[in-house]
């Protein structure tokens, strides 16, 4: 199951070490730690105080789920209008596949949380774009590089500068970052650009202030404040500086702050085969094309990127996922289901498309069959709310079928795959599980097992089959992606 466990942090260790000494017995590193608690701790700290742990590879692979803990923001991990997107959520997918195992992400609230849910073993691997520096190397081991960036000084340009000629501009900035001393920089606390600042001003020979950002802010938040106005100076990589530029033409990004620097993903320095293996899949997909359009559809496509954060169906947003939300909270309720999963039946369905029609003719937001539709009376399948009307009603007919089943999770499963293949198809797969010995009142790894095996005809003409082939892979694939994206929906939407 996902986790949604968030911390703050202080992660340059110099930095910590100026703050009162705490004794080991006082540290006790937790999911539940206060964000209070946990601002004067550093990765030292972390590493010290977490439990030794054994999960490499084999363990991994035994288990069958690989854990990989990333960020909520506008490149990594996020839903736009119903679809689950990310640079590192879409790597993570293709490295779970190499690895031939499911995927489990966990969403850190800020940088020490990466950190902590790693070194304490509830994720396996950091998929975030980490700055590889000499203090963190001391606590885990950095994967090859995906990324080489640099960091950059982000101010806002003059409010009048369309109107102004170039050289008049770079009049009101800071174009060399010498001229940041006795200035403030405003920086989150738990981000290698703390670092990179104490660095800036031993090279300089002079003092930066430090306004400190809250631990968890994300990106988005943080450029949105520099065009408000609300700061003035603030460092990011050269290649998130850039996409975001793109967004707010008035950000001024090209002052250079560093050398270039690795941008890598991070394991436990326990984890050496788990880190081979993702060292040898990253040999394999940086020779791909795939992995450098992957790379432009996030932060060269500055259109897509616009229109994201343009949306009011962006996760980092209202929590929307899509226009019809009132409307299928409303009949949701009728039904007693989650929202939200209901919102991911019709992704799958429609992608949230009211004109889009199958190749049977099913039609509408809930893809119904014309017939069905009839019955349920539908009179036009486009319109969202009889369609949805419509489609909640069938999904509650199907769950009354399934009143045998008593765990209502379960029962979901069954009702969804009904409402994809039809109820006597599943029933029929039910039945193939119970003389097989199986539990038949179970959908994981027992019916869905047999509704694959009904496009097999050494099963579906068995004599206990009463109404014959049905394309299983179909229905099988239908509630597992429904059940994933809900997850997904769960942890940026609110209930």
């Amino acid at each position: 199951m996902q986790k949604l466990i968030g911390f703050s942090l202080l992660l340059i260790l110099s930095i910590s070490a100026c703050n009162s000494p705490q004794q080991e017995s006082d540290i006790k590193i937790e999911n539940e730690v206060s964000i209070e608690k946990m601002i004067d701790l550093s990765i030292e700290d972390i590493y010290i105080n977490s439990p030794e742990i054994f999960r490499d590879l084999d363990e991994i692979k035994q288990s069958g789920v690989l854990r990989a803990i990333t960020t909520n923001s506008s490149t990594s991990y996020f839903v736009y209008r119903g679809q689950v997107m990310g640079y590192e959520y879409e790597l993570l997918n293709r490295l779970a596949d190499h690895l031939k195992l499911e995927l489990e992400i966990i969403v850190a609230r800020d940088n020490l949380d990466l950190f902590v849910q790693l070194l304490n073993g509830n994720a396996d691997l950091i998929a975030s774009g980490l700055t590889i520096t000499t203090p963190r190397e001391a606590f885990v081991n950095f994967t090859d590089y995906l990324v080489l960036s640099h960091q950059v000084l982000v101010q806002k340009k003059p409010d009048n500068w369309r109107s102004m000629k170039l050289h008049e501009i770079d009049n009101e900035l800071i174009l060399d970052a010498v001229d940041l001393i006795g200035d403030t920089v405003s920086i989150r606390s738990n981000s290698s650009y703390m670092q990179r600042l104490q660095n800036l001003m031993e090279e300089l020979g002079g003092d930066i202030y430090t306004d400190t950002l809250r631990s968890n802010m994300n990106n988005d938040e943080k450029f949105e404040m520099l065009v408000d106005g609300t700061i003035k100076y603030t460092f990011a990589d050269n290649h998130i500086a850039s996409i975001n530029a793109s967004y707010y033409p008035e950000l001024h990004i090209k002052v250079p702050v560093s050398l270039s620097q690795r941008i890598a993903w991070a394991t436990r320095k326990n984890s050496p085969e788990l880190l081979a293996a993702v060292n040898d899949w990253l040999k394999i997909i940086k020779k791909t094309s795939d992995f450098n359009v992957l790379y432009q559809k996030y932060f060269t496509n500055t259109r897509d990127f616009r229109k994201r954060i343009d949306s009011e169906f962006y996760s980092l947003h209202d929590g929307k996922v899509s226009k019809y939300d009132d409307l299928i909270k409303k009949y949701a309720d009728k039904l007693n289901w989650d929202w939200r999963l209901i919102c991911s039946l019709i992704y799958q369905e429609s992608q949230f498309n009211t004109e889009v029609k199958s190749w049977v003719d099913a039609q509408g937001l809930m893809q119904l069959m014309p017939a069905t539709a009839k019955e349920l009376g539908v009179k036009n399948s486009s319109d969202p709310e009889e369609n949805i009307k419509g489609g909640t009603k069938y999904l509650r007919q199907l769950w009354e079928r399934w009143d045998t089943i008593p765990d209502p999770v379960q029962r979901i499963k069954f009702t969804m795959a009904s409402y994809n293949c039809g109820y006597y198809h599943v029933k029929d797969a039910r039945s193939l599980t119970q003389k097989n010995q199986l539990n038949e009142n179970l959908w994981d790894d027992n019916v869905e097992l047999y509704i694959l095996k009904l496009s097999d005809p050494k099963f579906f003409n068995d004599p206990i089959v009463e109404f014959g082939y049905v394309r299983g892979k179909e229905p099988f694939t239908y509630v597992q992606e429904i059940f994933k994206r809900y997850e997904h929906y769960k942890l940026f939407i609110s209930e």
